[in-house]
């Protein structure tokens, strides 16, 4: 038995999901090596903020920062800013893109991904630009101005955040999402068109079941041509069509891989002493055992800390119920729990107009529950939501639907 002292544990990844996990190993003990390697300069950070308070000034880049300086040197470990390039599961190590190379007794990955590219003609153009890190955004930032004119490909949660920001600094707006609603299979169609709606009240120019054909360099900016015969003219093109995950690695070191590093419920891929967790795991649902991979502040946060025990030889299992949320202007959607495992579909509309969706399995357990409505108001009951799904209550269609029925009586 080896002691933990000559141990070395690698993250690869030094986003908020990595750096939660070398926080944890510290908390639960650890006292071997740790090497946290990540190309991003600055300390690991916080993503859901890029698109809203960066960018609108209301929040400086390094107060997103997962934790202060002295906290950081407090944890004692090897920072490499660098990126790995390629690991040798049978030797166990690791080989960086500065040439050196690190040996690991278990290793993580935690690299997210990147954002997709727009395959077509000009989309490499100065100007079109994504956001998913703080450079992102530094380079965005400046364009949203009044008089300023922003294109936006892709009507999913970044590009509606972006589009909000905008409009709050007076920059005009287009939107295009190639599909027949807003964000998706992510939220049910009542939800996405209360949002479509928000949007146009608040001045975007909204084109849906429209596609990017072609991005050119006018003589007054940016010129995008639509499959619908629009041309829109813009200073900046923001592409928020989602992430590709960082499978590239893992799957030449013969890691099993499909829309990501395919992990079990501990969090262990294929191969011996290599785990995965954050936006670049694939993981079954503790519900439904259906394979997710998921993209969000809460996913990132809760499997650090699984993946830190189990890097130590625990054997914990990640069963954290899902959840996520979207501001938009003073308005909020949040989704919990997995609409998709669900048999029936329950919609609450409140007095004020808010809205709540419950999502039940076939003997009224709920499984889901989605919201939409201005933040001050709704907050409260999509908390109250979320704690029914964590719990697993069942209610009745009818006592779900009734506005009149207290959210809170339901966890008695």
């Amino acid at each position: 038995m080896h002691s933990s002292k000559s141990l070395s544990i690698l993250v690869v990844g030094a986003g908020h999901c990595g750096g939660r996990t070398v926080q944890a190993l510290r908390e639960l003990g650890w006292q071997g090596g740790i090497d946290l390697v990540g190309e991003e300069p600055g300390l690991p950070y916080e993503r859901p903020p890029l698109s809203k308070e960066v960018l609108t000034g209301t929040k400086i880049p390094e107060a997103l920062d997962l934790m202060g300086q002295d906290a950081w040197q407090a944890l004692d470990l090897r920072r490499h800013h660098a990126r790995v390039t390629a690991v040798d599961t049978q030797a166990q190590s690791a080989t960086l893109s500065d040439g050196s190379i690190l040996h690991y007794s278990s290793l993580l990955f935690a690299n997210g991904g990147s954002p997709r590219r727009l395959d077509i003609p000009g989309a490499d153009l100065p100007g079109v630009l994504a956001l998913r890190t703080r450079a992102d955004a530094a380079r965005l930032a400046p364009q949203l101005a009044p008089g300023k004119r922003l294109a936006i490909i892709g009507g999913g949660f970044i590009g509606l955040e972006v589009a909000a920001s905008a409009r709050k600094l007076g920059c005009a707006v287009s939107l295009v999402e190639g599909g027949p609603q807003l964000m998706g299979r992510a939220v049910p169609k009542l939800l996405a068109e209360r949002a479509l709606a928000l949007h146009i009240v608040r001045g975007v120019d909204m084109h849906l079941g429209v596609s990017p054909l072609r991005i050119t360099q006018g003589e007054a900016g940016l010129e995008v041509e639509l499959s619908s015969g629009v041309t829109l003219q813009a200073d900046a093109v923001l592409i928020g069509i989602g992430i590709q995950a960082g499978t590239d690695v893992a799957q030449a070191a013969g890691i099993a891989v499909a829309r990501g590093i395919l992990v079990d419920r501990r969090l262990r891929t294929n191969v011996p002493n290599v785990y995965a967790a954050g936006d670049v795991a694939e993981f079954p649902s503790h519900l439904s055992g259906a394979l997710l991979r998921q993209e969000t502040w809460q996913n990132a946060e809760s499997q650090a800390r699984v993946a830190a025990q189990n890097l130590m030889g625990g054997s914990v299992e990640f069963a954290a119920s899902s959840w996520f949320w979207s501001d938009q202007y003073d308005y909020q959607l949040q989704v919990s729990g997995e609409p998709a495992a669900a048999s029936q579909t329950i919609v609450r509309e409140q007095e004020d107009g808010d809205v709540l969706v419950f999502y039940a399995d076939g003997v009224n357990k709920l499984v889901g529950a989605c919201g939409w409505g201005l933040t001050s108001r709704i907050a409260k009951d999509l908390k109250l939501a979320r704690t029914l799904v964590e719990r697993g209550v069942i209610a009745t269609a009818a006592v779900l639907a009734d506005p009149a029925t207290k959210l809170k009586s339901l966890l008695r």
